[in-house]
């Protein structure tokens, strides 16, 4: 009976510890770790599950679709779910290992001795801040992956929207090209009945009329290709109905501040900043290292059950003697924070050039534009409206007029082709290299960003 209320009141004080739980000590960034990731899936999973997503109509505008995209895509969901994942391991690194419970018999022809115990493993001083900094610093790299997959996600959908603006700009352009093209044919069959036309010209017409129908012929085919791709940015699965297509197009107009624009590039840019973090983390990971120069330790509790009240304390620690695998640790770490800052500047660089680079495409669309809507497609108006007049007067025939009719076309498909070159520009460069964030991301402000 002795020995089960002593096996009863062990039991029960395990049971008891297991029960009430025990809290480490927040490791340093542990808080606002917790507070930004709270801070966001207030708006992106508030209660664990997506918010109410926008109604996509035809009518719907462009802030529409990037609001549903942002909250729908996968890929957004799969990097906001690995950081929240991080910032869960800080608390794992910083906790100490659970304690063992166990029993210890001797047994001769009978039972003679019974001891229940309590074990212990207790990292070295200042080991456990040092690894849970060390995560820390890792789950703002983290972070920085979903803001970068949110805005890579918000470019995928403003460059297939864009795309599909123009399709249907090309499409109608096409088809007022067929409709001049068929006018020409009749015109030169009549006169090949006269003798005013000669068959090659009738032949020539016919070909021109049979190459643009084969044209639009492949536009409308493009348009499955283009819906696919602007369904797939929009985070929807084959399974599920493609979007609307969009009754009209938003196409965004800005006078860009470059110098202003490069300095939140250099602030902003998730790529650039998820590198600074990762040189914090191999900072973090040199203290790691040199805490393994201090002793682990070990502390137990035995209770005798037939000696009551008879302990046996047991304490151990591990001995770090190893001292070339010590240097060798502390060498890795240093030469990973050397590579990571070599990584950043050469991130730096990169995101210097490649701004350039976009900002010069975003300028030559730009003047591309400007030239055909200031010029170059006034000058075909007034030269298509002199020469009307003069196939009314007989002094210019049929075929002048067509001619004049197809540069307008043309020039009209070249200023929507520039646009939509410039639009994806701006996206790229706002989105891709500055990181301004679309109205509505559910992102951490400059105020509050790690």
């Amino acid at each position: 009976m002795k020995l089960k209320r002593i096996l009863f009141s062990a039991s029960v004080v395990v049971l008891s510890l297991l029960a009430a739980g025990c809290t480490g000590i927040p490791a340093p960034g542990e808080k606002s770790a917790r507070h930004d990731l709270d801070t966001v899936a207030k708006e992106y999973r508030p209660d664990q599950r997506p918010p109410m997503l926008p109604e996509l109509t035809p009518d719907s505008s462009l802030s529409n679709y990037l609001a549903f995209a942002l909250f729908n895509q996968p890929q957004v969901a799969a990097a906001y779910y690995d950081w929240a994942a991080s910032v869960e391991n800080t608390t794992l690194a910083r906790s100490l290992p659970d304690p063992q419970f166990t029993f210890q018999a001797y047994i001769e022809s009978s039972l003679t001795s019974l001891m229940p115990g309590l074990f212990q493993k207790i990292p070295g001083p200042g080991k456990l801040k040092a690894r849970g900094r060390a995560a820390a610093a890792a789950s703002e790299s983290k972070y920085f992956a979903f803001e970068s997959a949110m805005l890579q996600s918000a470019f995928a959908v403003k460059t297939a929207y864009y795309q599909l603006g123009l399709l249907e700009e090309k499409l109608r352009l096409k088809r007022a090209t067929i409709v001049l093209l068929e006018n020409q044919e009749r015109v030169v069959r009549a006169q090949n009945v006269t003798g005013a036309a000669t068959l090659t010209e009738g032949l020539r017409a016919q070909s021109e009329l049979d190459r643009t129908r084969n044209e639009l012929a492949s536009l409308k085919d493009s348009r499955r290709l283009l819906l696919e791709n602007f369904k797939a940015a929009l985070g929807l699965t084959p399974q599920q109905p493609a979007p609307p297509m969009p009754a009209h197009f938003e196409f965004t107009v800005e006078n860009l501040d470059e110098n202003e624009l490069l300095r939140s590039a250099f602030a902003r840019n998730p790529q650039l900043a998820a590198m600074a973090a990762e040189v914090r983390t191999t900072e973090a990971g040199i203290a790691v290292a040199y805490k393994e120069r201090v002793p682990d330790f070990n502390a137990g509790l035995m209770a005798e059950v037939y000696q009551p009240p008879f302990y046996w304390p047991q304490v151990g620690m591990t001995l770090p003697i190893w001292r070339d695998k010590l240097a060798a640790e502390v060498a890795q770490a240093r030469a990973n924070e050397l590579a990571a800052q070599a990584r950043w500047h050469s991130a730096q660089i990169e995101l210097a050039v490649n701004f350039a680079q976009k900002a010069f495409a975003y300028r030559e669309t730009g003047r591309n534009l400007a030239l055909i809507e200031s010029k170059l497609l006034p000058s075909a108006l007034q030269s298509q409206a002199v020469i009307r007049a003069g196939y009314r007067t007989g002094d210019a025939d049929f075929s002048k007029m067509i001619s004049a009719e197809r540069r307008r076309l043309d020039l009209q498909l070249g200023a929507a082709e520039a646009r939509t070159q410039r639009a994806i520009a701006l996206a790229d460069l706002s989105l891709m290299v500055a990181g301004v964030p679309p109205p509505g991301a559910p992102l951490l402000t400059r105020k509050t960003q790690p």
